[in-house]
């Protein structure tokens, strides 16, 4: 913490972007390649959110994959259940983060009509694999590709969560970590009594 900071005194703007600067270019210097990442994911959210929204209250894109246990996920099948569809990888914090809350939900709002589908935008179906255990998910996972995300405005950001209606058209998209209340205040009211 710096002196200004710790004495609790106010730095002006200029001087928090100014160490903002020299952290962002010490990280570019250290992670080259990471800060690439970075500046292309944070160019391609503002496009992402553009085209993940303009999905709102529209059908979602439909599609069938093998789960991790090998059997069939057809988004179709869910037809009469509110579903949250989720993109998450392993290497991704918010979404392990997430994850028990999702499990909680499958659990107490199961009943109610509450599905959960998680995709996992992984290359290795093992690594996934090995999340769901270590996790205890208890919702179906199937393995996530650049086709099925283009079919959801294309996932450029994660975790990345579709809340689809029991009729199969999207009510909300949450992208980033995202306040997991407000996720379940959106699909609450969606749910048999």
């Amino acid at each position: 913490m710096n002196r200004a900071a710790s004495q609790g005194t106010r730095q002006s703007p200029q001087a928090i972007l100014r160490g903002i600067g020299t952290a962002w270019r010490s990280f570019q210097r250290t992670f080259p390649l990471k800060a690439l990442v970075c500046a292309c994911l944070g160019a391609g959210t503002a496009q992402l959110a553009l085209a993940a929204s303009s999905l709102i209250h529209k059908p979602a894109p439909e599609f069938v994959r093998t789960d991790l246990q090998g059997k069939q996920l057809d988004l179709s099948a869910y037809r009469g259940k509110v579903v949250l569809l989720n993109f998450w990888a392993t290497w991704c914090a918010p979404c392990q983060l997430e994850m028990p809350r999702l499990v909680a939900w499958e659990s107490k709002y199961g009943p109610r009509g509450l599905r959960i589908i998680g995709i996992s935008m992984d290359d290795d179906p093992a690594l996934a694999r090995r999340m769901a255990l270590k996790m205890k998910l208890n919702y179906p996972v199937a393995m996530g590709d650049e086709e099925l995300g283009e079919l959801y405005g294309g996932v450029l950001g994660l975790p990345l969560t579709f809340l689809i209606d029991s009729q199969g058209n999207i009510q909300a998209q949450f992208l980033g970590e995202t306040n997991l209340n407000t996720i379940e205040e959106k699909f609450k009211p969606l749910l048999r009594p």
